[in-house]
C-alpha cells in the first residue's frame, strides 16, 4: 500500500509540474503579446522600466519573507552581474524586435535557446556533448539561418535584435545553472533591478506620455512576467527538467495564435520551415540528454521543497 501511495504521489507531482509549466508558458506568451502591443505606441525603454516596477508587486512580499539582507549575500558576484546583463539583453532585444516583427517570427529565434545552451554547456560548463547532439546543434543552427535568411538585402535590425536576445536567453540559462545555490527571489530581484536601470537609461531620450491605460498595462506586464517565472520555477521543483523542457515549445504555438488574433500576423512558409527545424533539433537534444543522463531514484521528486 505504501509503495502504491508513493507512486501515486510521484505521478500527481509530475502532473502538477506539467500543468504549472504549461500555465507558465502561457503567461510568458501573454506577456510577449502585451509587450508587443505596448511598444507599438511607447518606447522600449519605458516599457522595460515600468514593467520592472510592476514586478515588485510580486517580488516585494517574497523579499520581505526572505529578508533583504539575503540579497547582498550572493555566491559568485561576477557571475551574478553577468546574468543580470544577459537577462537585460534578452528582455530589451525581445521588445526591440517585436516592434517590427510578428510574435511568431521573434519566438522562432528564441526557440533556438536550448540549442545554444547545449553548445555553450560544452564550452563553458565542461559538459560532455556526444556526436549525435552536435549533429542536432548543427541542424538547429541551419534552422536559425533559414529563419534569419542572411543576405545583404534581407538582414534587418529587428532580426539581429531577436538573434542577440536569444543568445542572451541562453546565457541566462547557463549562468542560472552555475548559480543554482542562489534563491530564486535573489536572482529575479537583481535581474529586475538591472532591467529597471537599463530601461530608465534607454527611456531618457525617448519617453512618450503614457495614458492611464498604458500605465496600468505596463505595471500588469511586470506582474504577469513575474508570475510566469514563479510558475515555471515551481514546476521544475515538482517534475524533472527533461520532462518539462519540451513543453517550452508551446510558446511558439501561443505566439502564432496571439499574433494572428491580436495583430493579424501570419508567419510565412520560411519562418514555419525554420521553426520546425529548430524545434525538431531541440527535441532531439532533449531526448539524447535524457538517454545519456543517469538519474538515481533519489533524484526523482517525492515532495515539495
Amino acid at each position: 500500500m505504501a509503495i502504491v501511495t508513493e507512486k501515486l504521489t510521484v505521478k500527481n507531482l509530475l502532473l502538477a509540474g506539467i500543468l504549472l509549466m504549461l500555465a507558465g508558458d502561457f503567461m510568458f506568451a501573454l506577456n510577449d503579446a502585451m509587450g508587443k502591443w505596448l511598444v507599438m505606441s511607447l518606447s522600449v525603454g519605458q516599457v522595460v522600466a515600468v514593467r520592472s516596477v510592476g514586478a515588485f508587486f510580486v517580488l516585494g512580499p517574497m523579499i520581505a519573507r526572505q529578508g533583504s539582507g539575503a540579497l547582498f549575500h550572493m555566491e559568485r558576484p561576477l557571475l551574478q552581474v553577468l546574468r543580470v546583463a544577459a537577462a537585460t539583453l534578452d528582455t530589451a532585444c525581445f521588445y526591440a524586435a517585436v516592434v517590427h516583427l510578428p510574435l511568431a517570427d521573434v519566438m522562432s529565434f528564441y526557440m533556438a535557446g536550448p540549442i545554444y545552451v547545449a553548445a555553450l554547456s560544452h564550452l563553458l560548463l565542461g559538459e560532455k556533448v556526444g556526436w549525435r547532439r552536435w549533429m542536432a546543434i548543427v541542424v538547429g543552427f541551419c534552422g536559425v539561418l533559414v529563419i534569419l535568411k542572411p543576405s545583404p538585402t534581407s538582414l534587418s535590425p529587428a532580426s539581429l535584435y531577436a538573434l542577440a536576445g536569444s543568445f542572451g536567453f541562453a546565457f541566462v540559462i547557463i549562468l542560472s545553472r552555475r548559480l543554482r545555490n542562489t534563491s530564486d527571489t535573489t536572482l529575479v530581484t537583481w535581474q529586475t533591478i538591472g532591467m529597471l536601470v537599463v530601461g530608465l537609461g534607454m527611456a531618457a531620450g525617448s519617453w512618450r506620455a503614457p495614458s492611464p491605460l498604458d500605465w496600468g498595462a505596463m505595471l500588469l506586464l511586470g506582474i504577469v512576467s513575474c508570475i510566469a517565472h514563479l510558475l515555471i520555477t515551481r514546476a521544475l521543483k515538482l517534475a524533472p527538467a527533461s520532462t518539462l523542457a519540451p513543453l517550452h515549445y508551446t510558446l511558439l504555438l501561443w505566439a502564432v495564435a496571439f499574433g494572428y488574433v491580436f495583430f493579424n500576423d501570419v508567419p510565412g512558409p520560411r519562418i514555419l520551415v525554420g521553426a520546425a527545424i529548430v524545434v525538431v533539433a531541440g527535441l532531439f537534444i532533449f531526448h539524447r540528454q535524457k538517454v545519456v543522463d543517469t538519474v538515481p531514484p533519489e533524484a526523482v521528486p517525492k515532495g515539495v521543497n
